[in-house]
């Protein structure tokens, strides 16, 4: 493979609910290895760039290819054996199943996508929660056992646990304090250093925008209104970027926002 060829490329890209255009002609290329943060408002797409991508919702118009294959209408099946053993995902929320113990949360991808036996999938597990900084006992408790911060950890375990190519972190500090959000951040980076993969991240927090992005794209109605560097983000020379970096109320981004 080419190493100038994207990891991810979307061109074109468009989604529609109803009247309503979320994304509207996005083009956007990731290169393998790059750690990207895509920032934005609420409701300004974020998301639904990233299901469109993992396939969770077909564009209106435009494509996506995953290292020079276009999947955009790929079948299920065949998305399934060729393209889906290469992502791995940490949800908003972390997602974990309530009724299955940790190490099984984790190896989930490892049994299901994989048939890796359960005794294999377990040792592997337990070695990927030692990569987030917990402990072998972890392993065997369940969710509701385990606080936030630690719930968020196993989470980033599960997303690791295949090896993938291509992680997406969906605003993977929201209910978090600063601290554990920090070390949520701080692993996020070592993990995809480790692995060698390429990371796509959403997000509102500036404070993990700095800490994983190399480079940014801003997403506001429906259009990439700025893309560059991490490091130049404080200097776009955008008013857009600018408000939203800084939280301003006022500047060009407008909310509803009730005056009495």
């Amino acid at each position: 493979m080419e190493t100038n060829q994207p990891k991810i490329q979307v061109q074109g890209l468009t989604k529609k609910f109803g009247k309503k255009v979320v994304l509207n002609g996005i083009d956007l290329d990731v290169m393998p290895g790059e750690s990207l943060v895509v920032i934005g408002g609420s409701g300004t797409g974020k998301s639904v760039l990233i299901k469109c991508i993992l396939g969770l919702l077909n564009p209106d118009a435009g494509t996506v290819k995953i290292d020079g294959i276009d999947v955009t209408h790929m079948s299920a099946r065949r998305r399934e054996k060729e393209v889906m053993h290469k992502f791995g995902m940490l949800f908003q929320g972390g997602a974990l199943f309530d009724s299955m113990r940790v190490w099984e949360n984790v190896s989930f991808g490892l049994t299901t996508l994989k048939n890796i036996p359960a005794a294999e999938a377990k040792d592997i597990a337990i070695a990927k929660l030692a990569d987030v900084g917990l402990k072998p006992d972890v392993a065997d408790l369940f969710p509701a056992e385990l606080s936030g911060g630690m719930q968020k950890r196993v989470a980033l375990a599960r997303a690791i646990a295949t090896d993938p190519e291509i992680i997406f972190f969906d605003e993977p500090t929201t209910g978090l304090d600063p601290i554990m959000a920090d070390v949520i951040n701080h692993l996020i980076v070592e993990c995809v250093q480790k692995l060698g993969a390429t990371a796509v991240t959403i997000t509102h927090d500036m404070a993990s925008v700095r800490k994983i992005a190399r480079h940014v794209a801003m997403l506001h109605q429906g259009h990439i209104i700025w893309y560059g560097p991490a490091s130049q983000i404080d200097h776009s020379g955008n008013a857009y970027v600018d408000q939203f970096i800084h939280g301003r109320m006022e500047g060009p981004i407008e909310m509803a926002v009730r005056r009495d």
